[in-house]
């Protein structure tokens, strides 16, 4: 798998009670933390997965339909933001990173807005490959007074054809070299495939590059060797076969996920609880939520597997990279809709202490 460069773990380590299957750590000091954040900017991180046109469409309701028990939504405004993947992309070059994109757009107005939206950004449309036969994947959320109350999506899940997989191999391994992490950001709208990650986790592997990868249930089996996975609670326990909500379950879910995958290290993203990190067999970490409020969780992921590739690339520990994603992911449900952070956000938040 690729070697995470990793810096000199600060502080102790602490043993809680005996039976607990966990540790609890000293993460580094803010000082420390805003030292990753401020070498964010030598970071070069290519993201393949699948390419998503986030499309809001914002009003008020006043009334129910005499059509049907439903609201009538009167219509302000609408927006198009870069999701999936392409979200993943944008969180990176918001936070100061270097980044380049790879996946598949169809060949209509979704994707053509969403390429205009990638040039609002930086030209990295090398790596984006248009399908004939394929529509661009769009979600719709229609959202009165805050409050989602609708979602539609356009979308096409059918693996690649073989020449299309081709065409994003290719393209990675000409940016290998220049690389420092290499992301995955598996939505399972057809990008992701078994042939496509164990020959991406192969040319990884042979240049020493950290492949970290936002999964889907469905595909666990296709990350084998990949350097570090970041799934909810809800796919770590689904994909283990663990049931239950507790610190329990998802202890077995991450000892039995990294055990499976021979990966370095499971994060499970916990919502209100926090995150929960599986670096070797018996050690984990848990990192308390940073969110003060919540207003929407769409793109958290995106945030939290973007934060994490830039901290690794600048020689954070996976227990500071992981500390400081869950930092990035506070502010981020705290904002409406798909949303980036800047680094000098981050920063910030990180408080004196």
């Amino acid at each position: 798998m690729g070697s995470i460069r990793q810096s000199n773990p600060i502080g102790k380590v602490t043993r809680p009670a005996s039976g607990s299957g966990s540790q609890v750590g000293i993460v580094a000091s803010p000082k420390v933390l805003r030292q990753y954040i401020a070498r964010f900017s030598q970071a070069s991180v290519l993201v393949i997965g699948d390419l998503i046109l986030d499309h809001y469409i914002w009003g008020r309701v006043s009334r129910i339909s005499p059509e049907a028990p439903v609201p009538v939504v009167h219509v302000d405004s609408e927006s198009f933001k870069l999701g999936g993947a392409a979200n993943v992309f944008n969180n990176i070059l918001a936070l100061g990173g270097k980044a380049d994109l790879c996946g598949v757009i169809g060949s209509d107005e979704s994707g053509r807005m969403l390429l205009k939206e990638l040039g609002t950004t930086r030209a990295a449309r090398g790596g984006v490959v248009i399908d004939q036969d394929r529509p661009t994947t769009r979600k719709s959320r229609v959202i009165a007074h805050n409050q989602q109350i609708v979602r539609y999506d356009v979308e096409r899940r059918a693996e690649l054809k073989p020449a299309m997989q081709r065409r994003i191999l290719r393209y990675v391994e000409s940016r290998l070299r220049e690389l420092s992490c290499l992301v995955v950001s598996d939505y399972a709208k057809g990008v992701v495939s078994a042939t496509l990650m164990s020959e991406i986790i192969r040319l990884a592997t042979a240049r020493g590059i950290p492949v970290v990868v936002d999964p889907k249930v469905e595909h666990f089996s296709y990350y084998k060797g990949a350097t570090i996975i970041t799934p909810n609670h809800l796919e770590a326990t689904q994909a283990a076969g663990v049931h239950g909500d507790d610190d329990q379950a998802n202890n077995e879910a991450g000892a039995i996920i990294r055990q499976r995958l021979g990966c370095q290290a499971v994060l499970i993203t916990r919502g209100e609880k926090g995150m929960s990190l599986y670096e070797g067999e018996g050690v984990s970490w848990h990192i308390p939520t940073q969110a003060r409020q919540v207003f929407d969780v769409t793109g958290a992921g995106d945030t939290v597997i973007g934060t994490l590739a830039l901290a690794l690339s600048t020689g954070a520990s996976v227990r500071d990279a992981a500390t400081l994603a869950n930092h990035a992911a506070g502010i981020v449900v705290g904002m409406v809709g798909t949303a980036t952070l800047s680094a000098q956000q981050l920063s910030e938040v990180l408080g004196d202490v």
